[in-house]
């Protein structure tokens, strides 16, 4: 069984909007459903679990009625961090399904996710046991502590940025959360952090430009774009 594991327990205040950017409206649809809908329509994903704001809950619910998204399974509640709220998710998953439960965590402010991605991430967690969505840094990088300048380059051909997908087994992500816990690792930006902490190794999967995360009115800006673009025919 695979499952989609969606965070969408973000407040959100980089996007400096009153409605936290997962539950913007883009063409009259929340941001979330058009997350929603990606992992609805394709055939490897076989359950959906959301995590998000506790007053948002029944929200979720309403969409999910709304725009037929029938393979949501639970809808839980954020904690204080998204470390927490993915262990959150975890739970509600384990209480219910075995522990080598395929979980593809993946954030719910990352609307434009595709086929692609989510069968290659599958076809790397399948070959070497977890995979996460990567693509290569093409911009020059510098080493700064002021913040207004630098003197130190970092070799780009060495850097990748990882988005989402995150793909491993339940048992290992609850594994590693129980590690975090034991620790004492807080705070952690994702899960592949966690797993680097604790001496795991990552490996890539596809990842795309296009799979960016929603953060700012500015990616709001992007995200509209791609929805009314489509690539020429001509175009490999």
């Amino acid at each position: 069984m695979t499952v989609a594991l969606l965070t969408a327990a973000g407040s959100g205040t980089r996007m400096g909007q009153d409605v936290p950017k997962q539950f913007l409206h883009v063409h009259d649809k929340p941001v979330i459903v058009y997350t929603l809908e990606r992992f609805q329509k394709n055939p490897l994903i076989d359950a959906i679990v959301v995590v998000t704001l506790p007053n948002w809950i029944d929200f979720i619910n309403v969409y999910a009625k709304q725009f037929g998204i029938d393979k949501l399974r639970w809808i839980v509640p954020g904690g204080a961090t998204g470390q927490e709220s993915i262990h959150n998710g975890l739970e509600a998953v384990a209480a219910d399904c075995s522990k080598d439960t395929v979980i593809m965590i993946h954030d719910g402010n990352r609307p434009m996710i595709d086929d692609g991605i989510i069968s290659n991430s599958l076809a790397v967690f399948k070959e070497k046991g977890s995979a996460v969505a990567a693509i290569p840094c093409t911009e020059v990088v510098f080493n700064s502590k002021s913040s207004t300048d630098a003197d130190v380059e970092i070799p780009r051909e060495e850097l990748w940025r990882t988005q989402t997908p995150h793909t491993f087994t339940l048992e290992k992500l609850l594994w590693a959360c129980d590690q975090a816990k034991e620790k004492g690792l807080t705070g952690m930006a994702a899960m592949c952090q966690l797993m680097a902490r604790l001496g795991e190794r990552t490996y890539f999967s596809k990842g795309s430009e296009k799979n960016l995360k929603l953060t700012t009115m500015d990616d709001m800006d992007i995200f509209k774009a791609l929805l009314n673009t489509e690539r020429s025919s001509w175009q490999k």
